[in-house]
């Protein structure tokens, strides 16, 4: 005689907070499982191992890190880019690289005293302006600004 025990999974499922599909419920004690009513009987019999519940399985990572791999090999040379640099890196992304850093540069001159806060300011508005053309501009910058002070 099968046992309809779908209810008693629903059941299980309520009471353990884990999904329908990961509650195993052992084959050999059937006929106490269809006995239980109550969440109580569920709570016992989950404690007396005759309801289990399975681990979560996850999606397996294995395939799309060999596939990683595999691309990682090819055509990642310096012969093999095809392209101009701009094709590969576009030129808001290399922009916006730099700009970050030179804020940043700014940030530390100011700390540091280096700079005034107008001094700032002024440089700031340069480095939006893409005037600055790198680190080594903007220390050119600094020192002449120190130059003039002095």
């Amino acid at each position: 005689m099968v046992i309809n025990l779908r209810t008693k999974k629903r059941l299980a499922s309520r009471v353990t907070g884990a999904g329908i599909h990961r509650i195993y419920f052992d084959p050999t004690h059937l006929d106490d499982i269809a006995d239980a009513i109550t969440r109580n009987d569920i709570r016992s019999l989950i404690t007396a191992n005759t309801i289990k519940i399975k681990p979560v399985s996850g999606t397996s990572r294995g395939r799309a890190q060999h596939k990683r791999r595999q691309k990682a090999k090819r055509g990642s040379k310096a012969g093999s880019k095809q392209g101009r640099m701009g094709a590969r890196v576009g030129k808001k992304q290399v922009y916006v690289k730099k700009v970050r850093a030179l804020r940043y540069l700014l940030a530390v001159f100011k700390d540091r005293k280096d700079i005034t806060n107008p001094e700032f300011w002024a440089l700031y508005k340069k480095v939006g302006g893409n005037t600055v053309r790198n680190k080594a501009h903007l220390h050119l910058l600094v020192d002449e600004i120190k130059a003039k002070r002095s």
